[in-house]
């Protein structure tokens, strides 16, 4: 009698249900598992339905995974799915008994009717896929946040990359029916003729220009690209200026060259029309001091906020972005230059991989806000073994790491000062002497072609050519252009002084 009391006992200690309040399971639902599959079998349309929302590794048994890449596989390859073609499928890859063999593949569709709900059951299933990643990304942070080797900024970029990974492979936008993009459409051309000169996005302050783009239109990416000494950083604080100080509109400045001081320094040299070297040495005369206290509370209180993180990764610009325009209601983000981001936390098999990152990730960060973002970009050096007027013309092509970058751009900007060539008129009859070309060589909304804009390099300064000027116009030639560091090239040679 002890001795049966004693099994019973035992017996009963192996019987009592598993506690889970001492640990979690990974999230995962077996038996829609099982019911997608068995759909999968008996309607040959059903695939269609749920193509873009399952892969294999949404399935959380193994086992389940691999039928469903049988039935993946069966489809790609326009070949009927049912029980007979899923086993044999299995049969070929060697993986028929692994699954449980052919009891298992008709049990799967024993017990399902129809596909009716096989779309709300696969989103499910999606669902829980994201939620095991997600668990399985913090698991990671939290183990080598632990690890006191680790630097923590590196982790930082490193679980930025890794989240954006995930949230790029699991976005998943549907379509739509045409009548609500219409609408919004009509909308939108509602709003344009009321706009005054046509001007429906963020105006430039270049009459020109605006009148062949419309101003910067939301959403848009837009690249601004010239060789060295070109005045490319002259032409973005030139626009920050028009677009903050004379509209008030908030801008972003993100400059990953110069520090916030320099960039400041030179918007004064814009506004103020006092040339970068004095400003530097405080050596001005009485006139000069005069234009610098009349208009530099115009730059005082103007919507510009700088931005001067050197080594800045997508991610983290990202993530500022967004907090500047929830905060400050910026209307048009500037970065000065894509050379110089990187994708910190992900990894890459070469240098235009990243760029591609960086450029697809400003593209959908101008979706996701509704602003025109602005890139800077260099040139590479083949525009200088060019000879000839149209030879010094910049193309689409002299872009470093050009693929992903003109793919992804709405609009790409050249800046192009062919004095600096020694080329003195457009062959038209036209002077080029102080002047500079914008030209537009890529316009995904509208057309394309140059517009003619003044250059004073010693004030930093593009403006209209009607323009008038608060200071004597320059006596050298090109002004003061300083090159940068991320030139791996020598500056383009100037033209001999004599022939000015």
């Amino acid at each position: 009698m002890p001795t049966n009391t004693t099994t019973n006992k035992t017996r009963k200690r192996q019987a009592a249900p598993i506690d889970n309040s001492y640990g979690h399971l990974q999230p995962q639902a077996l038996d829609i598992e099982r019911v997608v599959l068995g759909a999968l079998m008996i309607d040959k349309d059903a695939f269609t339905v749920v193509s873009e929302i399952l892969h294999p590794e949404t399935f959380y048994e193994p086992r389940n995974q691999k039928i469903f890449h049988a039935i993946q596989t069966l489809n790609m390859s326009e070949q009927p799915v049912d029980i007979m073609t899923v086993t044999e499928q299995l049969r070929k890859e060697g993986t028929l008994e692994e699954v449980g063999g052919p009891a298992y593949i008709v049990e799967l569709s024993s017990h399902v009717a129809s596909s009716a709900h096989i779309e709300y059951h696969a989103r499910i299933l999606a669902q829980k896929s994201l939620a095991r990643q997600l668990i399985s990304f913090a698991s990671m942070v939290e183990t080598e946040a632990f690890d006191e080797t680790v630097d923590v900024d590196e982790l930082m970029q490193k679980a930025e990359g890794n989240l954006f990974e995930l949230s790029q492979k699991n976005i998943a936008k549907d379509y739509s029916h045409i009548a609500p993009v219409l609408a919004e459409a009509h909308r939108k051309l509602m709003k344009a003729s009321e706009s005054k000169g046509g001007l429906t996005g963020v105006p430039t302050g270049y009459d020109e220009l605006d009148r062949i783009t419309s101003g910067w239109q939301s959403s848009d990416l837009i690249i601004v690209a010239g060789r060295p000494a070109m005045g490319k950083t002259s032409f973005a604080l030139s626009l920050a200026r028009n677009i903050a100080v004379d509209y008030q509109l908030p801008i972003a400045f993100f400059s990953l060259e110069m520090s916030s001081v320099q960039l400041v320094d030179r918007l004064i040299s814009n506004v103020c029309e006092v040339g970068g070297n004095k400003i530097l040495s405080g050596q001005l005369t009485p006139d000069e001091w005069e234009r610098f206290d009349a208009n530099v509370r115009k730059l005082e209180s103007s919507p510009i906020y700088i931005d001067d993180t050197s080594s800045l990764s997508v991610f983290e610009l990202r993530t500022k972005a967004r907090r500047l325009v929830r905060e400050h209601g910026i209307k048009v983000l500037m970065i000065d230059y894509l050379q110089l981001m990187n994708a910190s936390g992900m990894r890459f098999n070469s240098r235009q991989e990243e760029v591609s990152t960086i450029s697809r990730s400003l593209k959908g960060l101008a979706k996701e806000l509704e602003i025109p973002v602005i890139v800077l970009s260099q040139l590479n050096r083949t525009v200088e073994n060019r000879e000839g007027i149209d030879g010094k013309r910049p193309q689409l092509s002299d872009l470093r790491e050009s693929g992903a970058i003109e793919q992804d751009a709405d609009m790409v900007l050249f800046v192009h000062r062919p004095e600096y060539y020694g080329i003195k008129d457009d062959g038209k009859g036209n002077s080029l002497v102080g002047m500079a070309q914008i030209i537009i060589a890529k316009h995904r909304k509208g057309a394309t072609g140059d517009v003619i804009l003044r250059f004073q390099g010693q004030y930093t300064r593009f403006s209209n050519p009607d323009d008038k000027d608060l200071a004597a116009p320059p006596d050298d030639f090109g002004g003061e252009v300083i090159g940068s560091r991320m030139n791996d090239d020598p500056l383009p040679p100037p033209p001999p002084m004599s022939d000015f």
